[in-house]
């Protein structure tokens, strides 16, 4: 094995002294002295949030207030940390508005200590029931906490509006088929 040997060139008189990197360093320090502050005053004032972010998994209703998750659980399948718990429950029969769904969510959860905020579960949503909310910011004091049950899914989700009015689309058809 062949031993390489690199020669280095000597240093100058100023190189030894460190005189140029003390002068660097002081330089450096002045200008963030003089520059405009760039510190935000957190939870108070918050960064802008770029488009396409992707924060807190949440669920929505539809715009007459029902539940659009019909439990098909492909977001629980889909997800890589295993964070989303389905609990797949019956839709009542006095619910008439949803005569077409075959269940609903008895119990969703989703555990955020486990959530990468990969968006995969937003994507293979069929019912368009499962969103990133902006929402950046979460704590709490246990892990219990950390949990997101339904009624807090739905709190944080809120109402969004439905591109598709596929229940309503369904029901219209299905009153339009019965009228023949």
């Amino acid at each position: 094995m062949a031993v390489i040997t690199v020669e280095r060139k000597p240093l100058t008189f100023l190189e030894r002294t460190y005189l140029p990197q003390i002068v660097g360093g002081l330089t450096t320090t002045l200008k963030h002295l003089v520059a405009p502050k760039k510190t935000l005053e957190y939870p108070e004032q918050r960064p802008a949030i770029p488009t396409g972010y992707r924060g807190v998994p949440t669920l929505v209703m539809d715009p007459n207030g029902r539940e659009k998750c019909v439990s098909c659980q492909l977001c629980e399948f889909v997800c890589p940390p295993k964070a989303i718990r389905i609990t797949p429950g019956e839709i009542p029969a006095d619910q008439t508005d949803r005569a077409h769904v075959e269940k609903g969510p008895k119990a969703f959860d989703i555990d955020m200590l486990r959530c990468i905020y990969c968006g995969l579960c937003q994507e293979v949503c069929p019912e368009e029931a499962i969103f990133l909310q902006n929402q950046f910011s979460m704590s709490g004091y246990s892990r219990e906490e950390m949990v997101n049950h339904k009624d807090r899914l739905y709190e944080l989700g809120g109402t969004l509006p439905d591109a598709h009015f596929k229940w309503d689309k369904k029901k219209a058809a299905e009153e339009h088929g019965n009228a023949h």
